[in-house]
């Protein structure tokens, strides 16, 4: 007998050679649909030895899954406690992960593995987030615990690939000297926990790790240290405040070698739109200048009667001149700067005189701002500070818990409390080797935006 098989839009039609069966539908047609998706994430059935052992001598343990797993970023993502000198060995079966310790594991001590987000399923990337697995060598498990925080001192906000590291029986040269005993990571909010402590004192230290040492050897690092040790027993919550030492960064971007002089000394100036009541006038010149007689440099009205009380200055590069003064709002100005003003190191003058004229801006291109601060430290220095993006735009030392001011220049501002310990008017970086911690800044929850000829009240409370 033979089947024959005819299809058409909407209905099927069977032919056999001695009788005809017709099986009609008018159903549309479409793609088979799959079951749903799989949202879960893997689960653990086995552990050999089993999650909490005691009395394990064997340096192998296997965790057996209910689907087929893969690990991903395993030496980012696992974290073994006590640390490990030697890595042990971590692989995975189609079902199962597979754990081999190369250390020769201490007697009476609580071991923990945690996976943090190394294990997922190998179809739909579900991850098995934070599996822990913890067993013991003796006959009990440790259960002491330290918890805290760990927060950025020049910005009060928090770094999430930063490290926390306990150190036992140590002394002040431990942390740049010695791997730690245990490691934690910092979660989103800065926030960590260790967890199955012996009962011991701890020195405590954050540190983002530039070369993978596990040591403090750089100041450039970001890094945090307690005053005192820290006690499991106490269940204290520790707060770190982390800190690096830029300028030492900063000076090893210094370029070397010889600095390429150009054959005309020319400069560009920040008077394109109207001077700003706040800030200097700013002369930046192609090359490096060797001498300076600010007697060739004339601000004036437009009747060029001289400007008193002008400040002129050149800085650290000796390429940009600075020129200060209490300028006086919607004023008409000309900066008048002749041959003799400037010379570089192979004796380029200017080629000729330059005149420039020039507009101070109007009161009415400012926003007023006044903030009544509630809980604030007065007593600690507090210096209130503007930001836009990561660059401050304004510094002010409070002295009393209100703030007002009528020139701030329209825009979005991010607002910092920086406690001033030193008084110098600016963040000072901690130092570990004489044990200074680093001055604290408040990044406050909030944006304040500055339109100008108008009023801002904020009641901001700490």
């Amino acid at each position: 007998m033979k089947l024959y098989l005819l299809t058409s839009f909407c209905c099927l039609v069977f032919y056999f050679t001695s009788t005809t069966i017709l099986v009609s539908s008018c159903a549309q047609i479409g793609m088979p649909t799959g079951g749903p998706k799989d949202s879960l994430a893997p689960t653990l059935v086995k552990a050999t030895p089993s999650n909490n052992s005691l009395n394990v001598k064997s340096n192998k343990i296997t965790l057996e899954f209910n689907e087929y797993i893969e690990l991903q970023d395993v030496q980012q993502n696992v974290l073994v406690s006590p640390f490990q000198t030697k890595n042990p060995t971590i692989t995975a079966t189609p079902r199962s992960v597979i754990i081999k310790f190369k250390d020769s594991l201490l007697p009476n001590t609580t071991y923990s593995v945690d996976f943090g987000e190394a294990i997922k399923d190998i179809n739909e990337g579900n991850v098995y987030k934070n599996l822990k697995y913890t067993f013991s060598t003796g006959n009990r498990l440790d259960s002491l615990s330290i918890i805290g925080k760990v927060i950025m001192a020049s910005t009060g906000l928090v770094d999430s690939t930063i490290m926390v590291y306990l150190h036992a029986n140590a002394v002040d040269s431990t942390i740049t000297k010695k791997k730690p005993n245990y490691i934690s990571k910092v979660d989103g909010e800065g926030n960590f926990e260790f967890t199955n402590l012996p009962n011991a004192l701890f020195k405590i230290y954050a540190l983002k790790d530039g070369d993978g040492s596990k040591t403090y050897n750089a100041a450039t690092e970001l890094f945090a240290f307690a005053d005192d040790d820290i006690a499991s027993a106490k269940n204290d919550e520790v707060t770190l405040h982390a800190f690096a030492n830029l300028a030492e960064k900063e000076a090893t971007l210094i370029p070397k070698g010889k600095t390429k002089i150009e054959k005309k000394l020319k400069f560009t100036n920040t008077l394109a739109s109207k001077q700003d009541l706040l800030l200097p006038i700013e002369l930046s010149f192609n090359n490096a200048l060797k001498d300076m007689d600010t007697t060739h440099f004339y601000l004036t009205d437009t009747s060029f009667n001289k400007i008193k009380n002008v400040t002129i200055s050149l800085d650290s590069t000796r390429k940009r001149v600075l020129l200060t003064s209490n300028w006086l709002a919607d004023m008409p100005m000309v900066l008048v700067l002749d041959t003799l003003a400037v010379s570089d190191s192979v004796g380029n003058k200017l080629s000729k005189n330059d005149t420039i004229y020039f507009s101070t801006k109007k009161m009415q291109d400012y926003g007023k701002l006044y903030f009544k601060f509630n809980n604030i430290s007065i007593e600690k220095k507090p210096v209130l500070i503007f930001l836009i993006g990561e660059d401050i735009k304004y510094s002010y030392t409070l002295t009393t818990p209100t703030f007002t001011n009528s020139l701030i220049i329209p825009a979005e501002y991010t607002i910092r409390i920086l406690y001033d310990s030193n008084g110098d008017g600016k963040y000072t970086p901690g130092n570990y080797k004489i044990k200074l911690q680093p001055e604290k800044n408040i990044t406050l929850p909030l944006k304040v935006s500055i339109k100008a000829d108008w009023d801002n009240e904020r009641e901001i409370t700490l």
